[in-house]
């Protein structure tokens, strides 16, 4: 069983029969990709009543399956008014005239920051806990994360170089969930090693230069773009990690437990790649 299908059971089973806080919100609706799958894993039954239709996507999100037991919504601030919301959860960077539009109705908007590293996924559980008045269901979980955290973290020894080149050489740098789930599967970074802070894009010379021990790519789309035409460049064949890559996915993208399952995959690399002497 994957680590975050672990914690949500351990969750369930820790916050069995724990009182309600008084009040909590009975209509709530999610717009944003990384509070859909916050308030899947906390709410009550029947308080969710809505999550974005990035949520339904497995390409996006790793709680797809999930996310089919709830009417999807698009963003916009007419359709979501319609639900009656007592509470609509929005990301830092969600549309602020639809925002605007909202809280002009009445209608009360809690925006969540984005996660940055790995250690602040607690924190995020507990707000959204409190948001939602699940505060026993939110530190169940929290309690749970540090739990199969503290598994999976990596002891002392070599730290192989990881390099993550998506279309366009966009890449990861410090400062990012995507460096600190390297760094806690015990892998360096070569975006950070260069200097990058935030996203940004790494040259296909500074990946070939580089050398990394493990490629990581992300899966491409059905359709063929430009931006994806670096990813299958000749020179990459001059790297030996490019053999056999690993690869992004949804459980990156949210600061979620989710994330453990990207860790456990990555480690589970890392435990393969060939030894220095």
């Amino acid at each position: 069983m994957r680590p975050s299908r672990l914690i949500a059971l351990a969750a369930a089973l820790a916050c069995a029969g724990a009182a309600a806080l008084a009040k909590p919100p009975e209509r709530v609706v999610s717009m944003n990709l990384c509070t859909d799958q916050l308030a899947m894993l906390i709410a009550g039954e029947g308080q969710l009543v809505s999550v974005s239709d990035l949520a339904a996507d497995p390409r996006s999100s790793p709680m797809a399956q999930e996310a089919g037991a709830y009417p999807a919504n698009g963003g916009g601030a007419e359709e979501i008014a319609l639900m009656r919301p007592d509470l609509v959860l929005a990301g830092v960077y969600s549309d602020p005239a639809t925002l605007g539009m909202l809280r002009r109705l009445g209608i009360p908007v809690a925006q969540i920051e984005i996660t940055r590293s790995v250690a602040e996924i607690p924190a995020q559980l507990r707000r959204v806990g409190e948001l939602l008045g699940r505060t026993a269901r939110a530190e169940a979980l929290a309690t749970a994360f540090k739990a199969g955290l503290a598994a999976l973290s990596r002891g002392d020894g070599p730290r192989p170089l990881a390099a993550i080149f998506h279309p366009n050489g966009y890449t990861q740098g410090a400062g990012t969930l995507s460096d600190d789930i390297l760094a806690h599967a015990g892998f360096d970074n070569l975006a950070a090693e260069l200097g990058l802070r935030q996203g940004g894009r790494l040259a296909l010379e500074e990946v070939v230069t580089a050398d990394p021990d493990l490629l990581i790519l992300s899966r491409p789309y059905p359709a063929s773009s430009r931006a994806e035409e670096i990813l299958a460049h000749p020179a990459l064949r001059d790297i030996a990690a490019a053999e056999r890559p690993a690869f992004t996915g949804p459980d990156w993208t949210c600061g979620t437990p989710h994330v453990l399952d990207a860790i456990a995959r990555l480690a589970e690399r890392r435990a393969t790649l060939p030894r220095e002497e």
